[in-house]
């Protein structure tokens, strides 16, 4: 189930409320595009603001546009175990086909802690489940080893979202573990992949899916060369959407210049700088140049 192109979906937003014909769209879009698996609700669906009954909104319209032909990933983590185990029930219940967890942030729990949180809910929960891994979002790590005690010991603990910018760590973890290893950071996907990830779970394939598709193929079928161009075809693009400002500031922006959906935020997510949106426009203007030359 998790390997390929994954797309961590932005959630559009119209007068302050969701606006799902656009998220419909862009689904539909995505799965043309050759995606190998939707993830809607997690750090660049903007999940914080959302309401209970938003999410099971997004996750109803996520399996609907999918209709079987894509895996349906739910991020369902949350700082309380107990509303965790909420969240990633109402997601099964309409139709997910799997859970991605994140890390608890701001608790900062221990090792330990965190070892009881992934573990009550691989108990609890009859689902495959992806861990996420983002220490700069969360403000606490999972360790290569706390990782691999918790797949070891729960066998529906399949893959990581590996978002912690290290590629060493990733390859500590490939020796301890066969844990599935998912990029989370799409400047390091082809660097983790040559290590023996196996795809990636991408930003920039909300804007352009085919690429990224074309980039985890490549990888998984070991044509490192048309990888590699792949790689250096994305790379600033990527670069620029996750480092301008904070994720989903960038992408959302893209998204809308294309005419993709409102460019509307919840805050405390806001607007991107005017100097910022000039230098995106300048990326997205050299890449799609590029594209069209191509």
């Amino acid at each position: 189930m998790f390997e390929g192109c994954f797309v961590a979906l932005v959630t559009p937003f119209r007068d302050g409320k969701l606006d799902l014909p656009a998220f419909d769209r862009l689904c539909r879009d995505l799965i043309d595009g050759g995606v190998d698996g939707l993830v809607p609700c997690g750090t660049t669906g903007e999940s914080p603001t959302l309401s209970d009954e938003e999410r099971d909104a997004i996750v109803r319209a996520a399996v609907k546009a999918a209709s079987r032909r894509v895996p349906v990933i739910v991020g369902s983590g949350t700082n309380s175990t107990e509303h965790t185990l909420h969240q990633s029930r109402a997601a099964m219940e309409a139709g997910a086909d799997g859970l991605m967890l994140v890390n608890p942030y701001y608790n900062k729990p221990t090792q330990s802690g965190l070892y009881q949180h992934f573990s009550c809910c691989a108990r609890e929960l009859s689902a495959p489940i992806m861990l996420y891994n983002i220490p700069a979002r969360t403000g606490v790590e999972l360790s290569v080893e706390t990782i691999a005690r918790l797949r070891s010991e729960h066998r529906n603990i399949l893959a990581v979202k590996h978002a912690t910018g290290e590629v060493d760590r990733a390859s500590e973890l490939s020796l301890a573990s066969d844990i599935t290893i998912l990029s989370g950071d799409d400047p390091l996907t082809l660097p983790l992949m040559s290590i023996g990830a196996r795809g990636v779970v991408s930003v920039l394939a909300n804007l352009v899916p085919a690429d990224v598709k074309s980039l985890t193929a490549a990888a998984l079928k070991g044509r490192w060369d048309d990888a590699l161009r792949a790689h250096r075809r994305l790379y600033r693009l990527g670069r620029d959407l996750l480092s301008l400002e904070t994720n989903p500031i960038p992408i959302k922006t893209a998204l809308a210049l294309r005419g993709k959906m409102a460019e509307e935020f919840r805050l405390p997510m806001c607007p991107l700088l005017p100097a910022n949106r000039q230098k995106l426009q300048a990326t997205l203007d050299r890449y799609f140049s590029m594209e069209a030359a191509a």
